[in-house]
């Protein structure tokens, strides 16, 4: 009976490897295409596997989060989902309910940024049975009364992570307001999903922990948690994505590298000693 209420997880667990290996699998820089897009502009194809619908400059991204999901994210979930099941306590619940939370973003990113292909129908699972699990685990949440006193590194961290987000895209998009056109990087896509999770969700829930940290609310805590360890795993992804956008042989310029990945690691070294921090005072 005990096991029974983890099944989701085991579940959740399984579609992260499966579809993280999938996606692996696609790595094969030797078969590309190109074409003109609705804009105008020639696109570079990648050509293999899942991705094979995907641009070439977002197929190599792609493919380093799977690296990150499969060989980072997926151990972290079984050692969170294992204490768990050993603990239940405030502690090794909110650990699940980060690590979950982090799952979801990944889930939403393939859902609604990733061309369609064979494997789709996994990603819808993965995301439903993610964002359920999820709301279940916080409603039991409510049970433990959690309190952590707010530090100034705390709020200044939460500060610079929101504003950073809003530094690393808003230059991508307001020339586009200016100008009327589309993205320069939107290639075969007619959306950035990334744009509205960082910008619509991750960006203001920074702000909504350090209010509500303030005001004393538990919940405050909660999404300060799911926020750091968010930014842990984004670090991570940003090292593997670097990686094989390397290896794919394009031209990463130097200012795209510090503003849009090297900002995002150092963050996450801190996050890991703020994560510390927060699990060692609750």
């Amino acid at each position: 009976m005990k096991m029974k209420k983890y099944v989701p997880e085991f579940l959740i667990i399984a579609l992260l490897a499966v579809v993280s290996i999938c996606g692996i699998l696609s790595l094969d820089f030797s078969k590309s295409s190109s074409y003109i897009n609705q804009y105008g502009d020639m696109v570079l194809i990648f050509g293999n596997g899942i991705y094979k619908a995907d641009s070439y400059f977002k197929a190599p991204i792609f493919i380093g989060t799977d690296f990150a999901i499969l060989f980072f994210l997926v151990p972290l979930f079984v050692f969170f989902l294992m204490r768990e099941i050993k603990s239940q306590n405030h502690k090794s619940s909110l650990h699940l309910i980060s690590v979950e939370s982090v799952s979801l973003y990944y889930a939403a990113c393939l859902c609604f940024g990733v061309k369609y292909n064979r494997i789709f129908v996994l990603y819808v699972a993965l995301f439903a049975l993610l964002l359920f699990s999820l709301i279940a685990r916080l409603r039991t949440y409510g049970k433990f009364k959690i309190a952590y006193e707010m530090k100034k590194s705390d709020c200044a961290f939460l500060i610079f992570s929101g504003i950073s987000l809003c530094i690393a895209w808003w230059p991508d998009i307001i020339p586009t307001l200016i100008s009327g056109g589309s993205l320069k990087l939107i290639e075969n896509y007619t959306t950035e999903s990334t744009y509205v999770l960082d910008l619509g969700i991750i960006s203001p829930l920074c702000f909504v922990s350090l209010y509500l940290m303030g005001k004393k609310d538990s919940l405050g805590t909660v999404i300060y948690s799911i926020l750091l360890q968010s930014i842990i795993v984004v670090a991570v992804m940003m090292i593997t994505q670097s990686t094989l956008q390397f290896l794919s042989g394009l031209n990463l310029p130097l200012a795209a590298l510090i503003s849009k990945s090297a900002i995002f690691v150092v963050l996450g070294l801190i996050a890991i000693f703020l994560n510390k921090r927060l699990y060692k005072d609750l």
